[in-house]
């Protein structure tokens, strides 16, 4: 496999395979999908001791990687995390089925009927870094928006990603559906991706899912359309209508519920009138909780502060780090979110309407939130039953991909012998 003039090959198999098995998804009935999905949930309960022992393989192999504690936190699998596996794939099959749905309809002068109806996209590649459930979801959602799939995890996952990926074998075989709907790419070599990104005639649109470095190559490189998920530089301000203790609650589960997610806060703006009240609280918690503060001059009386640097501001840290800084008012917290924003998710904390309405009117990221975690920027909170991604892009998808997300439309027109004059 490490031969280049293999990979093509394998590549181009894969490819020809996932076109193959798209032409027939894009008709198969609901109920044939979903109980593909319910058999897959089925085996990878069954064989969790399976994955779970690939799982402690690829801990091993991240651990001599040297990765960050949050991205092993990424990559562990535990058995209440193969069963939010199993809960995501039984909650995409219990969803309606997006294909079909007439999306509008209207009569025409001439005689015509016109229908707007969701259709496929065709071949979806996913390409994603650490997260093996990734690999269940980007399977489900595509197989439930009529799609097939050809998956690319990360290195650090591939014995994860394999095991779990078997379990979706299965339940296409119990389904009678095509086996190459759900392909994972079976190698490790990063030559693998760049044929991805070239696969103009099978694959129609690339999604990644990853850091900066993955979804910027993927952006340079790709000539396949690209849903891009960039980062989560995730911003929350503390506004002067703020209440205390939905403040110091939301910013804390923001921060420290998990630290590896892309909806983890990176960024604390504090109105100045609360730099001695709220704002000290919330950062003396976050300090006792062992988070690192990195506060600009006006926050770093507070205790424990570390001094924060330029590169501080727009930076996803994905670890126990939170950068905090002083904003006049609202103004100042917007300006300061689209300079160094990423358009992921934004939060304000206030019990002021016409603040809140300001602040949701005013930017453009892809979820904007008011007195809640962060930590709901994920397609399962939103009730899509599981995510392929967050898209930070304003063309077809934005925010949470979901199954709908995952299609597009076609018109059906009628007539009874209609002619153009």
């Amino acid at each position: 496999m490490k031969d280049l003039d293999d990979i093509q090959a394998v590549m181009a198999t894969l490819g020809t395979q996932a076109k193959d098995a798209a032409a027939e998804l894009a008709f198969a009935p609901a109920e044939q999908k979903r109980k593909a999905l319910e058999a897959a949930a089925d085996a990878v309960w069954a064989r969790r001791a399976e994955i779970l022992e690939a799982n402690e393989k690829d801990m091993a192999f991240g651990a001599e990687k040297a990765l960050s504690p949050a991205m092993m936190d990424r990559l562990k699998l535990t058995e209440d995390r193969i069963q939010g596996i199993v809960d995501g794939l039984r909650a995409v099959a219990a969803q309606d089925d997006p294909v079909g749905e007439v999306l509008t309809e209207w009569d025409m002068d001439s005689g015509l009927h016109i229908q707007r109806v969701r259709t496929p996209l065709g071949v979806v590649g996913v390409i994603y870094e650490s997260r093996p459930n990734v690999t269940a979801d980007a399977g489900a959602l595509c197989l439930k928006s009529g799609n097939a799939v050809i998956l690319r995890g990360g290195s650090e996952s591939f014995n994860s990603s394999g095991a779990i990926h078997a379990c979706l074998v299965d339940g296409l075989r119990a389904a009678g559906l095509p086996e190459a709907a759900i392909q994972l790419v079976p190698t490790r070599d990063r030559a693998a991706v760049s044929e991805m990104l070239a696969m103009t005639d099978t694959i129609d649109v690339i999604v990644p899912r990853g850091g900066k470095g993955l979804v910027g190559l993927v952006q340079r490189e790709a000539r396949v359309p690209v849903f891009a998920h960039l980062e989560g530089i995730v911003h929350i301000y503390i506004d002067a209508a703020a209440d205390p203790e939905k403040a110091l609650k939301v910013v804390m589960n923001a921060k420290t519920r998990r630290t590896g997610i892309c909806g983890a806060a990176e960024c604390l703006l504090i109105h100045r009138s609360l730099v001695d009240t709220i704002g000290q609280g919330v950062i003396r918690a976050l300090i006792d909780a062992g988070v690192e503060v990195r506060a600009d001059a006006a926050l770093q009386k507070v205790p424990g502060t570390v001094p924060a640097s330029a590169e501080d501001w727009g930076r996803e840290y994905l670890d126990t780090i939170i950068a905090a800084r002083v904003v006049d008012d609202v103004d100042a917290a917007i300006a300061h979110i689209r300079k160094y924003g990423s358009h992921h998710t934004d939060c304000i904390l206030t019990e002021d309407d016409a603040v809140a309405a300001r602040f949701f009117q005013r930017l453009d990221s892809a979820i904007l939130m008011r007195n809640a975690s962060t930590q709901f920027a994920d397609g399962g909170e939103f009730g899509m039953g599981a995510e392929i991604g967050i898209a930070t892009g304003k063309m077809h998808a934005r925010g949470p991909v979901g199954a709908a997300q995952l299609t597009s439309f076609k018109y059906l027109v009628t007539g009874d012998g209609a002619v153009r004059g």
